[in-house]
């Protein structure tokens, strides 16, 4: 009798640890459409069914952007029991079409389960401060950068930026002490309240000595007045011009050649200099010119050397590097920049650990 009441028990506890939930969404996609950028959450419910024999649990619901909130079913579902998901879309920031997912992990075979939301969010009219950004004085400029990107050194740029008068006066918009690779005019000169206008930059590339990345802070004068501690920042990329050459003139142009480009200086005291060399050749058939060396801090000292190379020479840039008061690893460039086609910018690095 004792054996026929523990099999018994035994055959209930197997139906027991058998008993498998199952996690079975009528939908795992769902497309919102059109939506207004700032029109509000829209929220949708994937609605599941529990249709295992054991009790369902979601243990968490991700998705895969911050703009997505999903909220569920918390509580066990029994088998034939119903519960939800949640999708919670915030439109803000995301114009543009989208395509999101919430993975859902539950105690069901197979896990995760894997929602998605999709659908086209049309963008709101961005306000007077979001679209010029950098208020001075009564105007308010687009950007306080006016970037003029990649320029050959035998060309001339124009690049504008929009401005606007936010003030109940007239603004008088003018440009002082400018290079002279570069001019700035405002059209209108003069603006209006409410009005408003653009400001054109003419950048001459070859009046300018330097190569590669270079900057200039232009100050600006309103109704006659120079406004201190502002500046338009202006950047550029000065470049050869090496379209033109024939492949001939590719073939024969100068290359050159370095025994490296990194040098490590290992560990050096503070407030110390030390001098290190990279040596090249040019292996090229005609000179090789560098036209431009810069560092990027005033830790490091160039010392250019020759400038024009013959084929087949060998020669070298030389820099001293000073340490300074503050240890740490260091880690220091030098842009050198030649008329190899293949090789118009070339980084130097100097890197070590300074010890007190």
């Amino acid at each position: 009798m004792k054996r026929v009441i523990t099999l018994s028990i035994m055959g209930i506890l197997s139906v027991s640890l058998l008993a498998q939930p199952r996690l079975q969404f009528s939908e795992t996609r769902h497309d919102f459409g059109v939506m207004k950028e700032d029109g509000g959450r829209k929220t949708y419910d994937f609605i599941f069914k529990n249709d295992g024999d054991g009790p369902l649990v979601i243990t968490n619901a991700t998705p895969s952007c911050g703009c997505t909130t999903p909220e569920w079913t918390r509580e066990p579902v029994p088998p034939g029991g119903s519960g939800y998901v949640r999708a919670i879309m915030d439109p803000m920031n995301m114009p543009g079409p989208f395509r999101k997912t919430i993975s859902i992990h539950s105690n069901s075979k197979p896990s995760p389960v894997v929602l998605i939301i999709e659908g086209n969010i049309t963008p709101r009219e961005k306000t007077i401060e979001e679209l010029y950004r950098w208020p001075l004085g009564g105007l308010r400029f687009e950007s306080q950068h006016l970037p003029f990107a990649t320029i050959r050194k035998n060309e001339k740029s124009i690049k504008v930026m929009p401005v606007i008068n936010t003030s109940d006066q007239p603004v008088t918009l003018e440009f002082e002490n400018l290079p002279r690779h570069l001019s700035m005019k405002a059209n209108p000169e003069t603006l209006k309240p409410g009005q408003k206008g653009i400001i054109q930059g003419t950048y001459d590339a070859s009046l300018h000595s330097g190569w590669g990345t270079v900057s200039d802070l232009v100050r600006i004068k309103l109704n006659g007045e120079l406004m201190n501690a502002a500046f338009l920042y202006i950047t550029a990329s000065l470049v050869e011009d090496f379209s033109s050459l024939s492949r001939e003139e590719l073939a024969n142009a100068p290359v050159i050649k370095l025994e490296s480009n990194e040098f490590n200086i290992g560990k050096m005291p503070v407030n110390q200099t030390k001098e290190v060399e990279f040596k090249y050749v040019n292996e090229g058939k005609r000179d090789l010119i560098i036209r431009f060396i810069r560092s990027t801090c005033g830790c490091t000292a160039i010392q250019q050397g020759k400038s024009v190379i013959a084929p087949g020479e060998s020669a070298s840039i030389k820099a001293v590097f000073s340490s300074g008061a503050n240890p740490g690893l260091q880690h220091k460039n030098i842009y050198v920049y030649t008329n190899d086609p293949k090789n118009f910018e070339i980084i130097l690095t100097i890197k070590g650990e300074v010890v007190r």
